[in-house]
C-alpha cells in the first residue's frame, strides 16, 4: 500500500488517539504556562524576565497544538474530554474553543485560495493592504485578532452581519470569510466558553498574582512565536487545499515542544491523523524547506500571483465534519 492510500485508510478509521498522553502534557504545559507568569511578575531583572516569556512563547504553542488536536476531535477519543481541555486550552490562547474551532476548519477547506492568500497578491490587489495583513503576522500583531475577534462576537455578534464590518474591519486583515462562517456558529456555546476563559485568565492574574506587565511581555513573546509559523507553513506552497503545505525542517526539540505542528503538510492531507503519527505520513522524497529559510523570505513581501486557486475538496469536507 502506497504511503497516501495507507494514510487515507487510517483517516477512515481515526488510528490510536494518545489521550492519556495528551491529558498529562496538558496539566504539565497549564501548570509551567502559570508558572512561568508567576516568575515573570517576581523577576529581580529583565534578563529573567525575558528569559521566562521567551520559555512561556514556547509552552503557549504546546498548549495551542493541543487545542489544534481538540478542534479536530483527536486529542482524546471520548467527545467530552476532548472538548473539556480544548475549552482549557483555548481559554489559555485566550479564545473559545468552539471560536476557535469553526474558524480552523474553514481554514482547511480554504487552505490555499483567494480567500488565504497573504504571500501572494493579483494586479488589481493594493499592494499596501497586503504587505499590511503579511507583515502583521510576521510581528506577531495578528495573535492579537483572535482574542478580540471572539470578544467582539461575543458582545456584539450583530457586528459579524454587517456588511461594513465584514468587508471594511474584517476585510483589512483579510478575515472576512471566517467572518462569514461565524454566521451559523452557536452563539450560546461560545459565550459560555468565553466566560471559562475570563474566568481562567482572572484565576492566573488575580488568584497568581500575576502582574499587566508580565501577562503582556509573557503573551507578546508568545503572539511573535505562534505568528511567526502560521504562514511560513503555508508560504510559497502550490495552490492546492490539501497540499498547499510544508513538513518544515526545524530543531528537533522545537519540533516535539509544537508536537509535530512543522510537519503541516501531512496535517492537512489527513486532518484525523493525531500528532504523535503524523511522522509516519511525511513523505521525505518531497521538499522539505527550513522554517527559518522561509520565514525570511517572508520578510521581502508578497510576490505576483501566478498558479490558478484551487477548486472545493469535497471528501475534505467529509473528512473535517464528517
Amino acid at each position: 500500500m502506497s504511503l497516501r492510500a495507507d494514510a487515507r485508510a487510517a483517516n477512515m478509521s481515526v488510528i490510536a488517539i494518545p489521550g492519556a498522553l495528551n491529558i498529562a502534557i496538558a496539566i504539565t504545559a497549564y501548570a509551567t504556562a502559570a508558572g512561568l507568569l508567576v516568575l515573570a511578575s517576581r523577576a529581580a531583572g529583565w534578563p529573567a524576565r525575558i528569559a521566562c516569556a521567551i520559555a512561556f512563547s514556547y509552552v503557549g504553542n504546546t498548549i495551542f497544538s493541543l487545542l489544534h488536536e481538540s478542534v479536530h476531535g483527536i486529542f482524546h477519543r471520548r467527545r467530552a474530554v476532548n472538548d473539556a481541555f480544548g475549552v482549557v486550552s483555548a481559554a489559555f490562547f485566550p479564545t473559545s474553543f468552539s471560536f476557535q474551532r469553526t474558524c480552523h476548519l474553514g481554514h482547511h477547506l480554504r487552505n490555499r485560495t483567494d480567500d488565504e492568500l497573504f504571500d501572494y497578491y493579483y494586479p488589481h490587489d493594493s499592494r499596501v493592504l497586503k504587505c499590511y495583513r503579511l507583515y502583521s503576522l510576521l510581528t506577531g500583531f495578528y495573535w492579537l485578532s483572535v482574542p478580540v475577534g471572539c470578544a467582539v462576537y461575543v458582545v456584539a455578534p450583530w457586528l459579524f452581519r454587517a456588511r461594513v464590518f465584514r468587508e471594511r474591519v474584517a476585510g483589512t486583515m483579510g478575515m472576512t470569510p471566517m467572518v462569514e462562517g461565524l454566521q451559523g456558529a452557536r452563539l450560546g456555546r461560545i459565550r459560555l466558553e468565553a466566560a471559562v476563559t475570563v474566568g481562567v485568565q482572572a484565576a492566573l492574574v488575580l488568584g497568581l498574582g500575576v502582574s499587566a506587565g508580565a501577562w503582556w511581555l509573557c503573551y507578546g513573546a508568545f503572539a511573535l512565536n505562534w505568528c511567526s509559523l502560521q504562514y511560513t507553513d503555508h508560504a510559497w506552497s502550490p495552490r492546492d487545499v490539501r497540499d498547499g503545505a510544508w513538513n518544515l525542517r526545524v530543531n528537533p526539540v522545537v519540533r516535539a515542544l509544537f508536537l509535530n505542528y512543522h510537519h503541516h503538510r501531512a496535517h492537512h492531507r489527513h486532518p484525523k491523523v493525531p500528532w504523535l503519527h503524523l511522522p509516519r505520513y511525511v513523505d521525505d522524497g518531497e521538499a522539505r524547506p527550513s522554517f527559518l529559510g522561509l520565514y525570511l523570505s517572508l520578510w521581502k513581501g508578497p510576490r505576483p500571483v501566478t498558479a490558478p486557486p484551487p477548486g472545493p475538496d469535497g471528501e475534505l469536507e467529509r473528512q473535517l465534519f464528517g
